[in-house]
């Protein structure tokens, strides 16, 4: 499950998106990014600064500033940006490619039965999630539709 806070980002991250593909792309203030995201400001002064840091976009200052993506929606994966806002993605820290931690309380990885079936569902998952980019969202209202949610 995705946090608000990755709901958020992902919505203001496709906000900049839809900007980017203009033949003119502004940068967009962080109010008129929320407003259009219909996203509270107050959470996406911190989001952004997150994803800004990352590399992901990049802010201009002054009068005409405001947000830009740095990067296309193609070069966005939506597993980076789980990560940079959620954290760890698999289900157990013992099957965390960036984030493995052996479990406390287990004595031998390789026959644990819990790890062996949340491993199989977790790659399933990860087969899946790893091929969206921003840009496959961006691009498709059906797939936006069923991770914002209604």
């Amino acid at each position: 499950m995705i946090t608000q806070k990755m709901k958020y980002a992902l919505k203001a991250l496709l906000v900049l998106a839809d900007e980017a593909a203009r033949e003119r792309p502004e940068p967009l203030t962080i109010e008129e990014i929320a407003r259009r995201s219909a996203t509270p400001k107050r959470f996406l002064e911190h989001i952004l600064l997150e994803v800004r840091n990352a590399g992901i976009i990049t802010s201009i200052r002054g009068r005409s500033g405001g947000y830009l993506l740095l990067k296309r929606p193609v070069e966005i994966q939506i597993t980076e940006l789980l990560r940079l806002i959620d954290g760890p993605i698999a289900p157990l820290p013992c099957l965390s490619r960036n984030y493995y931690q052996r479990c406390e309380d287990c004595a031998d990885e390789a026959a644990c039965r819990i790890r062996k079936v949340f491993a199989e569902v977790f790659w399933s998952y990860l087969l899946i999630i790893e091929s969206l980019t921003l840009e496959d969202m961006a691009a498709s209202p059906r797939v936006a539709a069923q991770v914002m949610g209604p």
